[in-house]
């Protein structure tokens, strides 16, 4: 449990007797996320204490009564391997209530991991031991997957939502699209791989560490570009036109959670192209852009993307395991394992960005 910031302690409660709409899991394994970093840092939405970690997956150890299937059908007994995804949103909100294909902006999206502990729910959030599945939520049977493919499940939503918000936003993307994927952390490479899984041909990765560029050549990258081998703006946008035809990007996904990086990307894009944001999942401040130059003489189009809905999951693991048939190799983005034992460790290990996605087993 995070109990103060940068302050992680181990917390022993007795296992609740489970309601006739609950699921109680033993938790196998989950992936340390950018945001759990925040939240372990910064405490930046005011969840503390909390059991953090959503992108987990465990084995189901009691059914409540009143379940029979998955939120897709699939017959669900102790022992199915499972994922979740958000709960049920209130009905107080009205952006669900009025569209809920938008229910992933309301501003009480619950998901496991970065719910506050409370003396009624203590088994919130996959860095434990045990995760009770509350009732109202979505989840989902994915036995036929290996646990480190269950781990990228969640990671693998988020960019199925960006990809699925950039095919219907207007610019062009599509499989002779030149796409730039700038930032090449977890979810950059997801992007790059979910791109390539489309079917985009032409992928042009741009980060600062080569072994996160190598990475993305496994998963699809035509050109890698390192940022730090260029003197500056013009260089590196000169480099991107090299391998645009001179016009630049068709299309452009910016995963960095860097305000600069954010204005440095539309210099990178064609006139009438495409910019979708799905890196600042947190308030890393504001940056300077030209809105003549960068959006409206060159007719941008850009919108957001933020996490997914529970009905994208389906979707996120269809593709994980399309792309490993074409011969991606997703499971390779899980690098470190850690057991739970040595979380502090584990995140420590992630602040100093070692390897890929960190992913912390329980009874490990």
């Amino acid at each position: 449990m995070l109990t103060a910031k940068e302050t992680l302690e181990f917390r022993d409660f007795p296992l609740p007797e489970i309601g006739p709409d609950e699921i109680l899991l033993k938790v196998e394994a989950c992936g340390i996320c950018g945001t759990d970093i925040h939240c372990y840092k910064n405490d930046p939405f005011g969840l503390i204490p909390v059991v953090l970690g959503h992108e987990g997956t465990g084995e189901v150890l009691a059914v409540g009564k009143n379940i029979r299937m998955d939120s897709v059908g699939k017959p669900v007994k102790p022992g199915d391997k499972l994922v979740t995804s958000i709960l049920e949103t209130s009905d107080a909100c009205m952006v669900a209530k009025y569209n809920p294909l938008k229910a992933n902006l309301c501003d009480d999206l619950r998901i496991y991991g970065l719910l506050p502990d409370s003396p009624s729910h203590h088994f919130n959030g996959y860095f434990g031991e045990y995760l009770v599945i509350r009732p109202g939520s979505s989840f989902f049977g994915v036995n036929e997957m290996s646990l480190k493919l269950r781990v990228l499940i969640e990671p693998a939503a988020v960019v199925c939502h960006a990809l699925e918000r950039a095919k219907n936003c207007g610019a062009t993307l599509n499989f002779r699209s030149r796409v730039l994927v700038q930032g090449c952390g977890p979810i950059g490479l997801m992007m790059i791989a979910c791109l390539r899984t489309y079917g985009v041909n032409n992928i042009i990765a741009l980060d600062g560490n080569d072994s996160r560029l190598e990475m993305a050549r496994r998963l699809g990258a035509d050109h890698t570009l390192n940022y730090k081998l260029f003197g500056g703006i013009d260089d590196l946008t000169g480099a991107i036109q090299g391998l645009t035809k001179g016009v630049g990007a068709h299309f452009g996904f910016q995963v960095t959670g860097v305000p600069a990086a954010f204005s440095n990307i539309f210099r990178m894009v064609r006139r009438g192209g495409g910019v979708c944001e799905l890196g600042h999942f947190v308030d890393a401040g504001p940056c300077a852009m030209n809105p003549h130059l960068d959006i409206c003489r060159k007719e941008i189009v850009l919108f957001g993307s933020w996490a997914y809905n529970s009905w994208e999951y389906p979707n996120a693991y269809h593709f994980l395991q399309r792309a490993e048939r074409i011969g991606l190799p997703m499971e390779a983005l899980v690098t470190h394992t850690f057991p739970l034992s040595r979380i502090q460790e584990a995140f420590e290990a992630n602040l100093r960005q070692e390897g890929v996605k960190i992913m912390v087993q329980a009874g490990a």
